[in-house]
Parts: structure tokens; C-alpha cells; sequence
């Protein structure tokens, strides 16, 4: 096991899903994996953390002898903090891979994401990661063909780097292996959550709201992730969490005048 990389795993569905035991299996094939994961689902917390509350960290087997492996009660930018302050403190991570998650992080869901946010919780401590997401919300989703890009896309990461970037968005569709075609670069897609909120009364007489509603994409440039993943292809996006609109800089100057 000397020399061989350490990669750190999380996800946002819980140490449970089937999607990160997937990306466990490929991990083991390159380097020493250390597991730090919700320890029940997460997803759409974003990039929050827990703070008036206390985080409990648990050893678990669920993986076997030969990954170290631990279930959190936080959330997964929480496990992300704890694996490199507790866990691995002082110890080189040399690669932090997130999900893979059940469903879609294509498109504006990045902001959204738990599964994102982990690895860019990582990036920001300056450790190259990946997110991996297949667009299957099942529970018991099939992640045959989803674990056979993943494991190319792993390989070459830890043999060439992640060129100018740290955070990488995988997005894979949810189609047999002959029928991917391939895989593209892409551009994060334009789009919002057109929403809806169904009313109910619970037993207790009180109101209530569900979220519901449908995702409603505004491009049509063939060089997005969306076009990519509707047409047979698994997306990479390169991420960053700089929110700054830089493009935009020069056309403010008027308010340094007031």
C-alpha cells in the first residue's frame, strides 16, 4: 500500500447508498481510500455546515478491512472539514472524490448540491476533486456503466491532474455502456427551478408546504452539459468557487464615483 495515493470519499446520500460503494470499488483499484460520510442522506444541503450543534464522527465496517471508513452526523461539507482537520490531519490527500450521486447535478443543480459541495469544500483547501453524479434517482439505480467512465476518469485524473482547475462536475446519463458515446467538456447550462408548493394540513390542524416543481432549462448551446448528457454523453464541467462576475468588474465603475 506505500506510495500508493490517498483518496478521500463523501457523498450527499448517506454512507448507505449504493452510489458511493460504487465509487469506493473503483477507488481501492488506485490508492488508499479513507471514507467520511453523512450518516443518513443529505442531499440539496448545499454548501452548509453545522454549527450550534455538536458533530459525532463513527467508525464503520461497511466497507470492509480495508477501507478506513467513518459515518458522520453532519453534513457533507461538514465530513469534508472533519476528514482534513480530524481524520487525516497533517496527512497529504492527494484526491477527494464526491458521490456517485443518485440524480442530476447538471446545470445551475451544482449550487444546490451536497454532493458538489463536498468537493468543493476540498478544492477550497486546495485538493483536487471530482464530483460524480448519474442521472438515476432511484435508490437501487444501476451504476454499471456510471462506474466504468468513472474509473477511466479516476485514472487519468491521478496520471495527468486536473489541468488548470481543482474541482471537476461529472454528470453521467442514465443509459447502457454501448450507448454512451462519450465524453465532453462542457459549460455549466443556463436554467432555473420554475416552483410550486403544494398546501396540506397535517393532523394537528396546522398548514403546510411541500417543494415540488420541474426544472426548466434555458439554453440550447450544443456546448453545455445539458446538450451533452440529452445526447448520449457523459458531461465534465470544470468548477470553481469564486462567485466573483468578472466580466462585469469594468462595467461598475460608475458606482466608485458616488
Amino acid at each position: 500500500m506505500q506510495n500508493k495515493p490517498t483518496i478521500l470519499i463523501s457523498n450527499d446520500d448517506g454512507i448507505t447508498a449504493l452510489g458511493i460503494r460504487t465509487l469506493v470499488e473503483v477507488a481501492k483499484q488506485f490508492g488508499n481510500v479513507v471514507v467520511v460520510a453523512p450518516d443518513s442522506p443529505q442531499s440539496a444541503q448545499g454548501h452548509s455546515i453545522t454549527i450550534e450543534d455538536p458533530i459525532r464522527i463513527h467508525s464503520s465496517d461497511i466497507f470492509g478491512p480495508d477501507v478506513k471508513a467513518y459515518e458522520c452526523t453532519g453534513t457533507p461539507v461538514d465530513c469534508i472539514k472533519l476528514a482534513k482537520n480530524v481524520v487525516l490531519k497533517d496527512q497529504k490527500i492527494d484526491l477527494c472524490l464526491s458521490g456517485i450521486n443518485h440524480g442530476s447535478n447538471a446545470s445551475t443543480n451544482v449550487i444546490y448540491s451536497g454532493t458538489m459541495s463536498a468537493a468543493m469544500e476540498a478544492c477550497m483547501e486546495g485538493i483536487p476533486a471530482i464530483g460524480f453524479s448519474l442521472l438515476d434517482f432511484s435508490a437501487d439505480a444501476d451504476f454499471s456503466a456510471a462506474k466504468t467512465f468513472v474509473e477511466q476518469i479516476v485514472a487519468n485524473a491521478l496520471s495527468n491532474g486536473l489541468g488548470e482547475t481543482l474541482l471537476l462536475n461529472v454528470n453521467i446519463p442514465k443509459l447502457p455502456e454501448s450507448e454512451i458515446k462519450g465524453i465532453k467538456i462542457c459549460r455549466q447550462a443556463k436554467g432555473y427551478w420554475s416552483e410550486d408548493f403544494q398546501k396540506g394540513t397535517d393532523p394537528m390542524g396546522r398548514d403546510y408546504y411541500w417543494l415540488t416543481g420541474k426544472y426548466v432549462y434555458q439554453d440550447e448551446g450544443e456546448d453545455s452539459d445539458i446538450w451533452a448528457l440529452e445526447n448520449g454523453y457523459v458531461s465534465i464541467v470544470p468548477v470553481m468557487y469564486d462567485l466573483t462576475d468578472h466580466a462585469a468588474l469594468s462595467s461598475l465603475d460608475h458606482f466608485s464615483n458616488l
